[in-house]
């Protein structure tokens, strides 16, 4: 089967560090061009060549798919330019900045016959599949609450994830992990949110406490850039509790991980999710049977997002 040729856009710290060597690596992919501002981070991915304009890689006629990793403020129309180009796409989350952006996007992709995901990819980590699948399946009984944080003590001054024109905060760049499990385990539900707290600067919020709630249960949410290195999930359902204890909830990478159900136990080998989430949208870009995550979990996180941004007492 010939190889999905790829191309990515932005050469930070995302693809220095994993994204760009996943993609090099995945089954059934071939990585073709990297365009960054920077020539020499671009060259440094490894690509089969390196360039400075954007426009190059989605107007490549052997370019099949694009991976955007820019600042958040950008995802959206370099998305629409891509897919007007006819090429598939992977964008890092947030998807977009608006629940009406995430539809139009999705909508643009239909009509353009191409394939547009998300890159949320603690998504396709074999534990965060095994939760989703416990739930979904009602192994774990009626999940009654539902405790998700993912904090980090602090962003470096100048980086976008500080400032608003760009999409900055800490919901949209680490709350989102969490809300994404949320919405995966819990997908027919309807939530409200409770209460909200929120510390800004510059308009930016540096920490986002939410309590979502539904008809038989409670979700507690935390995104900080300001709070101690902290990543939990915990499901309480009415049959089980599942827990993951290793701090290491959403960005577990390379390592062997462990998942509590109850009182036993199961454990998972080592992988790359990221290498893994290239690998199934390869796949699916082939016209095989593999899973991506579908528009509806994105434009339901995004609805999340918006409404916790929007909530006042």
């Amino acid at each position: 089967m010939t190889n999905v040729r790829w191309g990515i856009l932005g050469a930070g710290w995302i693809v220095q560090q994993a994204t760009g060597a996943a993609l090099r690596s995945a089954d059934g992919a071939s990585l073709q061009v990297v365009a960054a501002r920077d020539l020499s981070r671009a060259e440094s991915v490894g690509a089969a060549r390196a360039v400075t304009d954007y426009h190059a890689v989605i107007e490549a006629d052997d370019v099949d798919a694009i991976y955007i990793a820019l600042s958040n403020e950008a995802h959206l129309p370099w998305i629409m330019a891509a897919m007007e180009s006819g090429k598939h796409v992977v964008c890092e989350k947030p998807l977009t900045l608006s629940p009406q952006d995430t539809r139009s996007a999705f909508d643009a992709a239909e009509r353009a016959g191409v394939l547009l995901v998300e890159a949320v990819w603690s998504r396709w980590h074999p534990r965060i599949e095994r939760i989703v699948d416990l739930a979904r399946r009602g192994d774990i009984g009626e999940i009654e609450n539902f405790l998700g944080t993912f904090t980090c003590p602090e962003v470096t001054p100048g980086n976008y994830r500080l400032e608003v024109a760009r999409g900055g905060g800490a919901l949209f760049d680490v709350g989102i992990y969490p809300l994404h499990v949320l919405a995966a385990c819990l997908p027919n539900t309807a939530f409200r949110p409770s209460s909200v707290e929120r510390h800004e600067q510059d308009g930016v919020d540096l920490t986002t406490r939410a309590t979502l709630e539904w008809e038989h249960g409670r979700a507690s949410i935390a995104g900080s850039f300001e709070m101690p290195e902290s990543q939990r999930l915990v499901i309480g359902g009415s049959k089980a509790t599942v827990t993951i204890d290793d701090d290491q909830a959403f960005t577990s990478w390379k390592a062997p991980t462990v998942l509590t159900i109850g009182s036993r136990t199961e454990t998972f080998e080592p992988v790359d999710a990221y290498q893994r989430m290239f690998e199934a949208v390869t796949a699916r870009i082939q016209g095989l049977d593999a899973w991506v995550m579908p528009r509806e979990e994105s434009e339901r996180v995004a609805d999340l997002v918006s409404l916790i941004h929007e909530w006042q007492t």
